[in-house]
């Protein structure tokens, strides 16, 4: 396992006119105080009004670390050790030290310090890159590199799908109309057209729900798609995580999810770690006054669509979301959809900019979901699990190569020692794969690979072996 050197944000607060030499003097000894090294400062943070103070600013200078300023009303929405209704009254959050230095996302390792003029917290800096996504592996390579990286099914989206597509084009100069598309999504899943929301991709969805529902005390079961928690942040909520671990399969236990959260997202089959939680463990987080987000985008890739939740309507809190841009090709396009009950589907709605999915995405939409597709996707999701146990076969003969959990997507996640290297040593031997450590839970050692054809993954271990002989593994 690789190792991570802590890193920490400090959180300033300061009267008009501090000092530079007292906002110094404050930071190191409480740095000091609590045996933490002043080379381990990533960011001074504050809140945007105190970014132009001299001494504030002065610091970060001295420091020679960044300066980052968050606007009061995201400090505002922070809980904080130490609130004080003075503070807020001035500044629009209760504590500004602690609340500035809580918003990247980490664990407040020293509570508020006061000087006479200036006010410090310590926390840890957030470890993982949120909007890292595998589209950045093969960015500017110019098809240069296989692409194992990214999730989407290869040689989509078909003939007969493209067709459709180019078909609306005729359509343009009007506005969109989402009726039809709406109303066979909910034939699809069985349920009333007023539990659909049609999307620009499941990632607008998770903004949606971010911005709309009103959660206090979210939490993001991980390793997962980062999107979620990285919309919650951006809506000004603090985030807390629930991680699962490789030594439990990453599997799921409901009674690790506090009780009094009210808003619970967690993936299904699980990105990156292809886990397929059951349906009755799922379920068994709903409870009154929770929203129970369900990411179910790789589920179509799931023969038969074993512990899906979408379309049940017993399940109070429930949303699902799903995508249609993975199986079929569409991520340029940008389609998805949501299914809830009803009040949810009209606090999203209100939440959505006038026409947020295109005509050619409507298309798609209808199109996709036809029985038809379904059938065709179906197909698809067969042929992927004989093609994901072939890659597994290989990568068993690696000594090097450990898989952790039961494998259900399109893809697997794999622990490597030394990954970094050896996806680097892929690179240049023309194989692009995701890294691991931008997930929280996981650390550099990790690596996804997207489930390919029999050949490309003949070509992949290749590879593999080369580049793991080359790093004297």
């Amino acid at each position: 396992m690789g190792e991570y050197v802590t890193r920490l944000v400090v959180g300033v607060g300061g009267r008009a006119g501090v000092s530079v030499e007292e906002v110094c003097a404050l930071v190191e000894e409480t740095l000091r105080g609590a045996g933490l090294a002043t080379g381990a400062v990533t960011a001074l943070a504050t809140v945007e009004s105190k970014t132009a103070e001299p001494g504030i600013a002065g610091a970060a200078e001295r420091f020679g670390v960044p300066l980052v300023g968050y606007p009061a009303e995201r400090l505002a929405l922070i809980p904080v050790p130490h609130p004080s209704a003075s503070v807020r009254a001035a500044a629009g959050t209760a504590s500004v030290a602690e609340a500035a230095a809580l918003a990247g996302g980490g664990e407040l390792l020293v509570p508020k310090r006061r000087s006479v003029a200036a006010t410090c917290a310590v926390a840890t800096a957030e470890e993982h890159d949120l909007r890292h996504h595998g589209d950045a592996e093969v960015a500017d390579a110019g098809g240069s590199l296989v692409d194992l990286a990214v999730n989407v099914r290869s040689d989509t989206p078909p003939q007969w799908l493209k067709e459709r597509i180019a078909a609306s084009l005729g359509d343009l100069a009007s506005y969109p109309d989402g009726r039809a598309a709406r109303a066979a999504v909910a034939a699809r899943h069985g349920l009333p057209v007023e539990r659909v929301l049609l999307t620009a991709g499941a990632a607008e969805a998770f903004v949606l729900i971010a911005r709309a529902l009103g959660a206090v005390r979210p939490v993001v079961v991980h390793p997962q798609f980062t999107e979620p928690e990285a919309a919650l942040r951006d809506a000004g909520h603090r985030v807390e995580r629930v991680v699962l671990r490789p030594e439990d399969g990453f599997r799921l236990d409901p009674a690790a999810v506090p009780e009094e959260a009210d808003l619970v997202v967690v993936g299904n089959p699980t990105n990156p770690t292809s886990v397929l939680h059951p349906a009755a463990a799922l379920a068994a987080l709903a409870r009154p006054g929770r929203t129970l987000v369900v990411d179910e985008a790789f589920m179509d890739a799931v023969p038969g669509e074993r512990e899906a939740l979408a379309g049940r309507m017993d399940v109070p809190g429930l949303v699902v979301l799903r995508s249609l841009t993975k199986t079929w090709g569409l991520a340029g396009l940008r389609i998805g959809y949501v299914l809830a009950e009803p009040e949810v589907i009209a606090k999203l709605a209100a939440a959505q900019p006038l026409w947020p999915v295109s005509t050619p995405a409507l298309v798609a939409a209808e199109a996709c979901v036809s029985p038809p597709a379904l059938a065709e996707a179906e197909a698809a999701a067969r042929r992927i699990a004989v093609d994901r146990e072939h890659l597994l076969a290989g990568l068993a003969e690696f000594e090097e190569v450990t898989v952790s959990g039961v494998a259900e997507g399109p893809f697997v996640l794999v622990r490597i020692p030394g990954a970094a290297d050896v996806r680097t040593r892929l690179r240049a031997l023309g194989f692009a794969v995701r890294r691991g450590d931008t997930f929280p839970g996981l650390d550099p050692d990790w690596l996804r690979l997207a489930v390919r054809d029999r050949a490309t993954t003949g070509r992949l271990l290749q590879a593999l072996d080369h580049a793991l002989a080359l790093a004297g593994r």
